[in-house]
């Protein structure tokens, strides 16, 4: 009996530390939400005033975009390789960088280097989804990652990227080996940092399904999902007392570094704990030392267990990889807008920008952090709640659900803005609104994406997470853009950007209902006679 309550204490010891993986990945992004006015003030408020450091910062810019347009082109050429034949994928893949290469030129790199209010929107979302390229990039380089130098390590290396985007970020003027401004060594520096969350997104989860034993997998792999809700909320309270009682002047000076500059503690605690933790039993097989494998094996599960589980691990090696387009476009189709709805409906503005949107409201700048609290606690709250009731009412009814919801709380935030109503009613409908987010498109989007894929095409799932990440890039970048238009404000009064949330939570029902089956209590077997039927009909 003592052996199985130590080897439970290892599991839970060892899904802990690697959960600091998920609350780092909660932190970095939603750190930038307390220092979004400070870093306007302190990057781009000043351009205005001197044209020379105006066209130098537009023309950086315009290099930093353009290389984050390459490599987001160069995943794309990865998956369409992947897709088609190679004379077909070559043939798509140089009309799309002919297309769309000539009207990225003509509509953006020819654009004379003039601050105008729209592409000083523009620079600001760029630096607030900025991590977010990064993101796309760490997740994409995930999968080799892991199978070169393993899970742990691939883990070890993401929190060495936390620590260096984290005092980089902070100090960007002092920490300069980039050859540009201030304002191009932070966007790269928080580039760095999104790396690292793309890397421990994708290895984290994984590396504690390789750890854990099959009876309790499911909880501590969902331990991941909490531990990223309740990095947001810790920086939502650190934030909060960093900028308490403080001057907007200090904010703008040094109190957004405090803030980048915090992530170092759990960035360092994580690289530390991870030294002490094993390789995971598969990829130590794949590497050809089982000895190693059954040691690990025998510590977790028990010696009776580890042989054959050990046999499990090496006969699984043996699975055949299919074409991802054995099932057909629909599968692939359906896992790709379930990506793209779970950011178009708007989450990461309220998570990125709640500060902000609550100085709109007229709440001072504690007062608007309490309230991005309070947003984070509910958050975190509601994703607890899913967790324990998605196996019971399943997936397709508390999509739909969430959604209805989501569309009246973004439609009737857009229209008590519009009509200048009150304060504490535009707070409650976006409370009703990431509480219905947190039981629905946010956890069990991840659980729908991990079952509707059979196992001979898994490898589509990183698909359908590159689309994430860059539908979250073009949703936080463009937020700006139609939030601070003067145009847009005086006829809207801020109300337009959440109707358009609203509609995408229409859609998004609309999607869910027409096209997404039931996965409650259908094996991977069942998903892929459903898809191979489908295809046949």
């Amino acid at each position: 009996m003592n052996s199985t309550k130590i080897n439970k204490n290892s599991i839970y010891l060892i899904t802990a530390v690697a959960s600091l993986g998920g609350l780092l990945f909660g932190y970095d992004t939603a750190v930038i939400s307390g220092a979004v006015g400070a870093l306007n003030d302190f990057f781009i408020s000043d351009l205005s005033n001197d044209v020379v450091a105006a066209s130098s910062a537009i023309t950086e810019f315009k290099i930093i975009i353009t290389l984050c347009t390459l490599a987001v082109i160069g995943l794309t050429a990865s998956f369409i390789l992947r897709f088609y034949k190679r004379s077909t994928a070559y043939a798509i893949i140089t009309a799309l960088v002919v297309l769309g290469g000539a009207f990225y030129y003509y509509q953006f790199l020819t654009l004379p280097p003039v601050l105008t209010e729209n592409l000083k929107n523009s620079i600001l979302g760029f630096m607030v989804s900025s991590a977010l390229v990064g993101c796309i990039i760490g997740a994409a380089a995930g999968d080799r990652i892991a199978n070169s130098i393993g899970r742990r390590n691939g883990l070890l290396l993401s929190a060495a990227l936390f620590i260096i985007s984290a005092t980089g970020s902070a100090y960007p003027e002092v920490i300069n080996i980039f050859f540009g401004s201030s304002l191009t060594s932070f966007i790269i520096y928080r580039i760095i940092g999104g790396i690292g969350v793309g890397l421990a997104s994708m290895l984290a989860p994984l590396y504690i399904a390789e750890m854990a034993p099959a009876n309790i997998r499911g909880k501590l792999v969902s331990c991941n999902q909490f531990a990223i809700v309740s990095g947001m909320l810790i920086v939502y309270f650190v934030n909060y007392f960093i900028v308490k009682g403080q001057s907007t002047e200090w904010i703008n000076t040094d109190g957004w570094r405090f803030m980048f500059l915090s992530e170092n503690i759990p960035a360092t605690l994580f690289f530390l704990f991870l030294l002490f933790v094993p390789k995971t039993p598969r990829f130590q097989v794949m590497k050809g030392k089982e000895t190693e494998a059954s040691n690990i094996l025998a510590k977790l599960n028990g010696p009776e267990k580890a042989q054959s589980i050990l046999q499990e691990i090496k006969g699984s090696f043996n699975v055949k990889k299919a074409h991802w387009l054995t099932y057909g476009w629909t599968i692939v189709v359906i896992g790709i807008l379930l990506s793209v709805f779970q950011q178009f409906v708007g989450i990461n503005v309220v998570l990125y920008y709640a500060p902000e949107i609550f100085k709109g409201m007229g709440l001072g700048t504690d007062a608007s952090m309490i309230q991005t609290i309070i947003v984070g606690a509910i958050n975190m709250l509601f994703t607890i709640l899913a967790i324990f009731t998605v196996d019971n009412y399943g997936r397709k009814k508390l999509m739909l659900i969430g959604s209805v919801v989501m569309a009246i709380s973004m439609l009737g935030l857009g229209t008590v803005l519009y009509s200048q109503g009150s304060a504490t009613m535009s707070l409650l409908l976006m409370l009703l609104y990431i509480a219905a987010f947190a039981m629905s498109w946010g956890p069990i989007t991840w659980v729908l994406l991990s079952e509707i894929f059979p196992n001979k095409i898994k490898g589509v799932m990183a698909v359908a997470v590159a689309a994430q990440w860059l539908a979250n890039l073009v949703v936080s970048w463009t937020f700006p853009m139609m939030n601070n238009n003067e145009s847009l404000t005086q006829m809207f009064n801020h109300g337009f950007s959440y109707w358009i949330y609203g509609v995408m939570a229409v859609l998004s029902a609309l999607f869910i209902w027409k096209f997404v089956p039931e996965t409650k209590g259908k094996t991977l077997e069942e998903m892929e006679h459903l898809w191979q039927k489908n295809k046949t009909e």
